[in-house]
């Protein structure tokens, strides 16, 4: 606790509530303002075009002045792939552990900030001073290394922000968790527990990484010809077994995706990966190995390994072609929404021969604790009051249920959407409104210039396709010159509708017909028409709704 009395404690998600991913979350004590983590989102199916989603910015870019630190929990995209979008409309020292600051880094690369960037690296031992309150760290078991719970000491007790955790009694050195300070941490109080609820619909405990690593073993030495690992780039503790495994089966490892390479090599560098000597090799020579030597880790360039399969299995990856003795593990869950792809993409690698596993098969396990590990952290932390966050709503009311068995009240349980503003103040606690909130899309460059509109268009263009239809003037003879010319895309099959396409033909010519004999017409009225008389007939006769573009020129 902090000897400063705070009047005014505010919790407000902006991502990672109602979702999976996305996670960013501010913390307010009094005047002062905490963020913690700034994550991404890869697309749904719908979000046609869209590269990936962040947070809405505009509640934290109005209120810069009082944003006095951005903390990050671990290396993942979804915790910190759109800091460098953050770090454009806020000016702000960044916090984190060795390996994630690194990796924030990397993210930088690509994007900098438009003025120079204090970093601060922190440990399980660190406390960083600020006005309203003091902040300290531990450390937590996750699939990367040097992930931390956050602690936020108020007058009233702690806040704390666990990050993404699970318990796993076999984990070593950088992922071992400090249990024995989570237990302390609730014996002095803790006054707000925001905990991650990603598997809370999971019984039980999530599988120990132990037992992952013996049926990659196995797999390892039973694969007859290549193996394909598809994982996501920042999963370091499936990477470091991967590399295990292949020099113990005497195999060589090419590692491929601009993500990925990156990653590997700032884990190489720090010291968090231990690869043996001799076992990387370029993807450009694996020709030069038996296909049972040879073991490939894949992931898209945004590190999204589902993107990377589906170039794959589709002949359009430069480097890597299915075998029919290939080996495929999937050793990642598919971003919500994206499961009929992955389903699509492991049934054409049937079709192509290859072998594929996946966790059913004990070749990947969540990072994320599952019902037990949840009750476990709820039992050590004791919290007055608890706010479920980092999952779709389902998710959060599964881990309320789970913390009313542990003994908290459901009075003192806030399931928060997107932009709500859970306040403590005059000593009770409430929803008490919401700041702007939502999705930003990321479309190359853009940001944000992507919205529910321009995704319409893009559904419909993928759904029933483009009618194009073109027309030139001449306006002093009030007559058509030329046209109209009609093209259509994804629409009809040109040679076998003419008959249809004739039709059309003849209701634009009546149209603009009608339209220039008047003293004097517009284009615009001319183009709704069009528009709306092909919408009606075109329906009337396929059951379509093409995206129809009337194009009038003159001379």
């Amino acid at each position: 606790m902090t000897k400063i009395k705070n009047e005014c404690i505010r919790i407000i998600p902006l991502g990672g509530v109602g979702e999976v991913g996305k996670a960013m979350y501010v913390v307010e004590i009094d005047d002062e303002m905490f963020i913690v983590d700034s994550g991404l989102m890869f697309p749904e199916s719908e979000m046609l075009g869209i590269d990936i989603v962040i947070p809405d910015l505009t509640y934290v870019e109005e209120n810069k002045e009082r944003v006095k630190g951005i903390f990050l929990t671990h290396g993942h995209e979804d915790a910190i792939g759109s800091l460098a979008y953050l770090l454009q409309v806020v000016q702000a020292p960044v916090y984190g552990s060795k390996l994630t600051l690194a990796l924030a880094k990397e993210h930088l690369k690509d994007m900098p900030a438009p003025y120079p960037i204090r970093f601060f690296e922190v440990t399980n031992r660190s406390r960083m001073n600020f006005n309203r309150t003091h902040v300290t760290f531990f450390n937590t078991t996750h699939s990367i290394p040097d992930s931390l719970g956050i602690v936020f000491n108020t007058s009233e007790g702690a806040i704390v922000h666990t990050g993404e955790f699970k318990f796993d009694q076999s984990a070593k050195g950088k992922y071992r968790p400090d249990i024995g300070k989570m237990a302390n941490l609730g014996e002095k109080g803790v006054f707000i527990l925001m905990s991650d609820s990603s598997e809370a619909e999971r019984p039980g405990y999530t599988t120990s990484e132990s037992v992952i690593e013996t049926h990659l073993s196995k797999t390892f030495h039973e694969a007859k010809g290549r193996i394909l690992v598809a994982l996501y780039a920042s999963n370091f503790i499936r990477i470091q077994q991967v590399f295990d495994k292949a020099f113990e089966s005497g195999k060589k490892v090419a590692v491929v995706g601009k993500s990925l390479e990156s990653y590997f090599e700032v884990g190489m560098n720090l010291g968090y990966l231990t690869i043996e000597d001799d076992v990387v090799i370029p993807v450009q020579e694996l020709d030069k190995y038996e296909n049972d030597e040879v073991v490939i880790i894949v992931t898209g360039n945004k590190g999204e390994p589902l993107d990377a399969l589906e170039k794959i299995v589709r002949n359009h990856h430069k480097d890597i072609k299915i075998n029919d003795t290939d080996t495929v593990l999937i050793t990642f869950t598919p971003s919500p929404g994206m499961e009929v792809s992955m389903y699509e993409t492991m049934n054409q690698l049937s079709k192509k021969g290859a072998r594929v596993l996946t966790s059913s098969r004990k070749v990947h396990v969540s990072g994320h604790g599952s019902q037990e590990d949840l009750k476990l952290m709820l039992n050590l932390m004791q919290p007055k009051y608890f706010i479920p966050i980092q999952g779709e709503y389902r998710m959060l009311i599964a881990h309320s249920k789970l913390a009313q068995q542990t003994g908290i009240k459901k009075t003192s349980i806030f399931i928060a959407d997107k932009g709500d503003i859970v306040e403590y103040k005059n000593n009770k606690m409430r929803m008490s409104g919401r700041v702007q909130a939502g999705n930003v899309l990321i479309d190359g460059i853009g940001v944000g210039d992507v919205g529910n509109i321009v995704l319409r268009d893009r559904k419909l263009l993928s759904q029933d396709g483009i009618f194009t239809v073109v027309i030139t003037l001449n306006r002093k003879q009030k007559r058509i010159a030329a046209g109209p010319e009609i093209v259509s895309r994804g629409f009809v099959y040109v040679r076998e509708s003419e008959e249809l396409l004739e039709e059309a033909r003849k209701l634009v010519r009546k149209i603009v017909d009608k339209h220039v004999t008047k003293k004097s017409f517009e284009w615009t009225g001319i183009k709704t028409e069009i528009r709306d008389t092909l919408s009606s007939y075109l329906y009337q006769q396929t059951k379509r709704r093409p995206m129809i573009i009337p194009i009038i020129m003159e001379y």
